[in-house]
């Protein structure tokens, strides 16, 4: 069995989460920047076995596609035809960052920490792949 991974789909920085090999505890994994998410990613499934991949899809509050909406899908197309051995799937993302940012403070991070987008992005990428893992 693979892990699951979560992408939080930024337009410079791609939060990203993974799930033990048994499919059953989230960690953040890393942020990196999205001009360089390919290589991480394509690096990354070449060494870990990997079986789904689950993108946050972007959406307005009245359920709408975002701007990035076709961004995101075009990249999970791109991943699919590279490794087509890997599920792709998405996930509503709503809200995450406001929640991930809620997360910092009530963590008691520092104003320093809560500031850090890469923190939001991995958080963010945390919750897209647990609410999906809810939903199985």
């Amino acid at each position: 069995m693979g892990r699951i991974m979560g992408v939080d789909y930024g337009t410079r920085k791609t939060g990203l989460s993974v799930t033990d090999p048994l499919q059953i505890i989230v960690n953040g994994l890393e942020t990196v920047q999205t001009d360089n998410l390919q290589d991480f990613l394509s690096d990354y499934l070449t060494k870990e076995e990997v079986d789904k991949i689950v993108f946050g899809l972007p959406r307005h509050a009245d359920g709408n596609p975002t701007y990035l909406t076709p961004i995101v899908e075009k990249f999970a197309k791109k991943i699919k035809s590279q490794f087509p051995e890997v599920e792709i799937d998405f996930q509503d993302e709503s809200f995450t960052s406001k929640q991930a940012k809620e997360i910092l403070l009530q963590s008691g991070a520092n104003r320093k920490k809560r500031r850090d987008k890469t923190q939001v992005d991995k958080i963010s990428a945390v919750l897209i792949l647990q609410s999906y893992l809810q939903h199985i």
